[in-house]
């Protein structure tokens, strides 16, 4: 199905147009007539689907053809990550370059001058507000935002911010709005927890359901069951190979995401790092770099496994098994996009057999495993129980809360000024 046959007004679809969006994705097939008929929506839809576009563009159509005050927050997209609500402003400012529309995303670990210019936009009232959970309660704490005209409330990879610690957060968010509004919520998975929050917040939601957690079909899976002594080795061989193509190589381990850095480097490869050593403007730079293809080799902690939107990424590398079904799930989700192909490698050693095991077992199928290079020598069995060890905590384990801030605002919209006589929000320009 296309677009066009939405019945979207001819502004957005003219923005629609110049970024080359033609067919739908199922999720975007289902959700978005259920959005715009103003009903609830709960849907579970991994990253990769295009479930961005799926709440954006119902959202703008409304807000271009329904009344709503003009210098009030109409919209607040919750998002688990500043990497994330990064994206989501980006494809805003993409959908919205032909209409009158502003943001503001707030996150945390920018400059000083940041909390002022995002608190001066939200007062003036940006249409949207993208944000993480910590910094919008502080900016409530502090009373510098209204939400008493939010028309729209929007939960993004909510089963992540639950992972994070953010279910007070977000219930204190939702008691700062209004009860007649309309709630979206996006999930990767629906375990209990979030089936909780959506009896708490939502009203008679109509559910939409695509492809649980369970890898595209274009990713080509593989496994090289080694020695941790040999991965070094077998990094530097296969990317030997791949000089030409754009990898991201993932390692739960800040010290081994710089270790192996520093060696490729040492090869002569175009490599950036990421983690959360790193201050936020390295963090934008180095993210600049290898969307531009300044950089063709990303090393990077799970910071970027979920929500980053590039395109054309090739090879995705886990140089550890990752700690559950789910994580590598969005690991190897960073590759085959937009129904490309892509190919997802996973380095195995001894001790994380067990672990893959678990991981080929929710995939409900074995995952081929890769003969090494001769010049690496023999690789051990693969006999997770033979090499099982005794591994504490539960399979999906959860994460600790993470810092969150807020960064400056934007307006969308060729001529926004021209269209819509309005205060602006502070600018990024």
């Amino acid at each position: 199905m296309k677009f066009e046959e939405m019945g979207f007004d001819a502004a957005l679809l003219e923005g629609l147009e110049a970024m080359n969006f033609e067919d739908m994705t199922p999720v975007q097939e289902q959700a978005i007539p259920i959005i715009m008929e103003g009903k609830d929506v709960i849907a579970c839809a991994q990253t990769g689907t295009g479930k961005t576009a799926a709440y954006l563009l119902p959202v703008l159509n409304r807000l271009l053809i329904e009344p709503h005050d003009s210098d009030s927050v109409n919209a607040i997209i919750m998002s688990p990550t500043r990497e994330l609500a990064q994206q989501i402003d980006q494809q805003l400012e993409g959908f919205s370059y032909f209409l009158p529309v502003s943001s503001v995303a707030v996150y945390g670990g920018n400059d000083a001058s940041a909390w002022e210019q995002q608190k001066k936009a939200m007062q003036l009232g940006a249409d949207f507000v993208i944000a993480t959970p910590g910094r919008l309660i502080s900016h409530i704490s502090l009373d510098n935002v209204d939400f008493s005209k939010i028309q729209y409330f929007i939960l993004d990879e909510a089963d992540r911010m639950l992972d994070m610690g953010f279910y007070d957060d977000i219930i204190q968010i939702v008691n700062k709005l209004p009860k007649n509004r309309q709630t979206i919520m996006f999930s990767a998975t629906m375990p209990s927890k979030i089936k909780k929050l959506a009896e708490t917040i939502l009203k008679d939601p109509v559910s939409v359901n695509i492809a649980i957690s369970k890898p595209a079909e274009g990713i080509l899976q593989g496994a090289y069951v080694c020695y941790e002594a040999q991965k070094l080795g077998l990094i530097k061989s296969l990317l030997e190979e791949k000089k030409q193509e754009k990898v991201i190589i993932f390692s739960s381990s800040k010290l081994m995401v710089k270790d192996v850095s520093r060696n490729l480097k040492r090869m002569g490869l175009s490599v950036g790092e990421m983690h959360s050593d790193l201050e936020q403007a390295e963090r934008d730079s180095v993210m600049l770099d290898f969307k531009n293809g300044k950089i063709n080799i990303l090393v990077a902690t799970d910071i970027v496994s979920r929500g980053i939107d590039i395109d054309d990424i090739d090879v995705v590398i886990n140089y550890d098994v990752p700690h559950d079904a789910e994580d590598y799930i969005h690991r190897i989700g960073r590759t085959a996009r937009a129904n490309k192909e892509g190919t997802g490698l996973t380095f195995v050693s001894e001790k994380e057999q067990e672990k893959f095991l678990r991981i080929e077992r929710f995939l409900e199928k074995p995952i081929y495993k890769i003969p090494l290079p001769k010049e690496l020598g023999e690789s051990p069995a693969y006999d997770p129980k033979a090499h099982s060890f005794q591994h504490k905590g539960r399979f999906g384990g959860g994460r600790r809360p993470s810092s969150n801030g807020s960064s400056g605002a934007k307006s969308h919209g060729r001529n926004n000024n021209k269209n819509r006589p309005r205060k602006n929000p502070t600018q990024n320009s």
